[in-house]
This record gives structure tokens, C-alpha cells and sequence, in this order.
């Protein structure tokens, strides 16, 4: 058997002692598959002293995880602390200036800089693995990184994010709000005490920004990737969600458009006949349009120390074989730079609810204003006199619009506010069909 594979672990949280675990629990069958032994020789974390349920004892301990990246015996360096700058692009960068393969699940820090650490990477003759940073322990890095490159990929879709997937699902099973539903998923460890970085669609956007790069050979661009939350989807919109034949799920989708690369996260109606829809509670799921394989779809855990430490010991199993692939799937320098679609010219149906103040006229004035920009309406609904109308006199009016553009949607819902018939913000949310 080959010579052993030693390895320095940066970051020792959930994820960190759970990697620990499996690699000390399964060494000999990881041995066997990966054709030489793994070894642990160094660890790196901010608090030594913290029990974190795994024996730290025959293992070197460096509070500078750069550091730690140096250590001669060291030649495979996992980052599992997290943050898109400070002490992990430090030790990700020192390990790769001595070429030293990376395994990371730090979807923040490839984002805002993938692109510059690949190409260092490669100048040292090695490469970063990162299957952890998108959607736990779906393997669906490798799927774009290597099983579909003889496909062209069309479009990328999916629920990227338990705790946002389960704080929906609740609310849809049992009525309540959305503070009421993230309160309890705060207290299941599903959500952080500040959540912003889930809810409001963030995580998301990150690692659509990854899976983007590695679907359609782009450079990655966090930046291009339009977000929103779902803070501010309420019980009625689930509720007619359902009368209509939906589910809500925050999406991730990266597609090819006429106009270029669209990436955009967003509450989404999507069709209980799909598979995305039937995806609940903290599971992920990711569809791949690609030809000539047609539509995949992976679903599995998204999250959690066990699914994202399998990720990474997949990956560190990967490098022990010598299968160093370019780390976004092609050479940093072929990596094209994307052409952004802007999301103004999105086209697709729209669910929009607005609240509007209960006097005659209000309807035709919206119908007006719809008819001025060409869009179509499949339906209007309103909810009218019962327990959802508020101390102001208004009442939800629910329109269903056929394919138009986002542009002349904003439009016409900012007319319509100015003709003074709400009570409100309005609610626009995407259809997929």
C-alpha cells in the first residue's frame, strides 16, 4: 500500500469533529478504497480547551491554522472554519502557495474569491475540492465537475438551504407565520440566533454562484446573482400556493438566456407535479437540465455535521487517489467571464398580492394599469370581506399573470402604488410551471 496520506483539519465545530470521527472510525475501509492509509497529524481551532467529543490527543495543535497549512508533515489541508476572509483564505492560501491540495466546504469564501484561488492553485501544480460548500451530502460538485462533461448543461435549479426549506414547509403543514416558524427552528439548531445569512437567501445565492461556475465554465460571481428572502412570504400566500395548485420553495436557479447567464434566488410557486415540490422540511434537492442526459435531479441532506463531513471525506478520499481535477472543472484560464442577464428581462408567470384599500374603481384601476404594459391575467382573486381584512378596509387581490418580464411587472405594481388604491407593500413572487 502506498505511503499514507496525512492530513492538518482547520476549524473543529460540528463538521470538523464529525470529519474526526468518520476518518478515525472507517480509517482501514477508507485505506482500502482510497489505496493508502489517512492520517490526522494536525488540528487548528480558536478554543483548545473546548470539549468537542472526539480525542484531540495524538494530534499536533496549532492556534495559527496558516501555520498549521506549513507543517512539513502536513500535505492535504481541510478548511472548516468558515468566512470569506481572515484566517481561512490565510491558511488556504498558504497551503496552496506550497502545493497543497485543499478540501474545503466554505461556500462564502469561494465566492468572493474562487477564481483568484484556483489560478494559484494551479500555478502550484494542485487544486481545492469543495463538494461541502453546495448542498451537504448531495454530491453534486462531482456530478458537474465530472460525470456530465460530455453534456451541455441548460439550466440549474434547486433548494439550496434547509433551514429556509423548513422553515416553509411548517409553515404550510401547520399555518403559522414566519417568525413563529423560525423561532422554532432556531430552537432545533436548524437556524442561527442571527439567521439573516439563510433567510434572506445569501447561502443561497453562494452556492448557486459555485454550481454556476461549474455548470456553464464561468468564472464565478457572487455578485450577479439577484437575491431574495422569504421573510416576508405570509400563511396566505401558502395558502394560495395550495388553492392554485403550488408549493413555495426558495430557488436557486442558474440558466442560460438569450441575453446571457441568468442567476437568481428567490421565493418560487412551483408545481406540485415537480419534483422540487415534494422536497421538504431541511432536505435539499438540485435539478440539472443538461443534453443529451436530460433532467437529474439529486435530493438529499443539505445540511448537518454527518452530511457535510461525508462531503468532505468524499473528497479527501478523491485527493488520496490522485484525482487532482481543475478545481471549477476546467483550467482557471479557459474559465469564460459570464455575460449577466439582468433580472429585468426575466420572463415567466407572476403571483403578485396586493393589499388594496376596499372602495370602487380599485380593481379596474389595476386592471388598467396591467392592460398598459401588455400583461396578460389568468386570474384575479380577491379574498375580499372576511377574517383577513385588516382595521384599514383593505383586502388581498391576488393576480396570476401569464409569461411577461419582470421589468413590466415592477412597473406596473409601482403605478398602480402611486395611484393610491394600497394598503401595503405589495408581494411578487416568481411562477415556475
Amino acid at each position: 500500500m502506498a505511503e499514507a496520506l496525512k492530513i492538518g483539519i482547520a476549524g473543529l465545530g460540528t463538521v470538523g469533529a464529525a470529519t474526526i470521527r468518520i476518518l478515525t472510525a472507517a480509517h482501514n475501509e477508507l485505506a482500502a478504497r482510497a489505496g493508502r492509509p489517512i492520517e490526522i497529524v494536525a488540528v487548528s481551532a480558536r478554543s483548545k480547551g473546548r470539549d468537542r467529543g472526539v480525542d484531540l490527543g495524538p494530534y499536533r495543535w496549532y492556534d495559527d491554522p496558516a501555520a498549521m497549512a506549513a507543517d512539513p508533515e502536513v500535505r492535504l489541508v481541510v478548511e472548516l472554519m468558515g468566512g470569506s476572509e481572515g484566517a481561512a483564505k490565510e491558511a488556504i492560501e498558504a497551503a496552496l502557495s506550497l502545493g497543497k491540495p485543499v478540501v474545503t466546504a466554505n461556500k462564502a469564501l469561494l465566492a468572493a474569491h474562487g477564481p483568484a484561488l484556483a489560478a494559484l492553485a494551479e500555478m502550484n501544480g494542485t487544486t481545492i475540492a469543495f463538494e461541502a460548500a453546495a448542498a451537504g451530502g448531495i454530491p453534486v460538485i462531482k456530478a458537474l465537475r465530472e460525470a456530465l462533461v460530455g453534456n451541455r448543461i441548460s439550466r440549474v435549479s434547486g433548494i439550496l438551504n434547509g433551514t429556509c426549506n423548513y422553515i416553509l414547509s411548517r409553515m404550510e403543514a401547520e399555518g403559522l407565520d414566519f417568525a413563529a416558524c423560525l423561532k422554532a427552528a432556531q430552537e432545533l439548531g436548524y437556524a442561527e440566533a442571527d439567521p439573516t445569512f439563510d433567510v434572506e437567501g445569501y447561502d443561497t445565492a453562494h452556492k448557486l454562484a459555485l454550481l454556476t461556475a461549474l455548470a456553464f465554465g464561468t468564472e464565478v460571481d457572487g455578485d450577479a446573482v439577484y437575491v431574495e428572502g422569504i421573510s416576508g412570504v405570509t400563511p396566505l400566500d401558502l395558502d394560495m400556493a395550495e388553492e392554485l395548485g403550488f408549493r413555495i420553495k426558495l430557488l436557486g436557479v442558474a440558466e442560460r438566456t438569450p441575453q446571457g447567464i441568468e442567476q437568481r434566488v428567490h421565493p418560487t410557486f412551483v408545481s406540485r407535479q415537480s419534483q422540487l415540490s415534494s422536497v421538504m422540511g431541511v432536505t435539499n434537492a438540485v435539478a440539472i437540465e443538461a443534453d443529451p442526459v436530460g433532467t437529474i435531479t439529486l435530493v438529499g441532506p443539505g445540511a448537518g455535521g454527518g452530511a457535510t463531513a461525508s462531503a468532505v471525506v468524499g473528497d479527501i478520499v478523491d485527493i488520496a487517489r490522485g484525482n487532482l481535477v481543475a478545481t471549477f472543472g476546467r483550467p482557471s484560464g479557459e474559465l469564460e467571464k459570464p455575460i449577466r442577464a439582468p433580472m429585468q428581462r426575466h420572463e415567466g408567470g407572476y403571483y403578485i398580492r396586493l393589499s388594496v384599500l376596499d372602495r370602487p374603481g380599485a380593481a379596474a384601476i389595476i386592471a388598467t394599469r396591467m392592460a398598459e404594459r401588455g400583461i396578460s391575467l389568468e386570474s384575479i382573486l380577491q379574498k375580499g370581506r372576511d377574517a383577513r381584512r385588516n382595521a384599514n378596509g383593505s383586502v388581498p387581490v391576488i393576480l396570476i399573470t401569464y409569461a411577461t418580464t419582470e421589468l413590466l411587472i415592477r412597473n406596473a405594481v409601482a403605478a398602480i402604488a402611486e395611484d393610491g388604491v394600497l394598503d401595503g407593500p405589495p408581494q411578487v413572487i416568481r411562477i415556475e410551471r
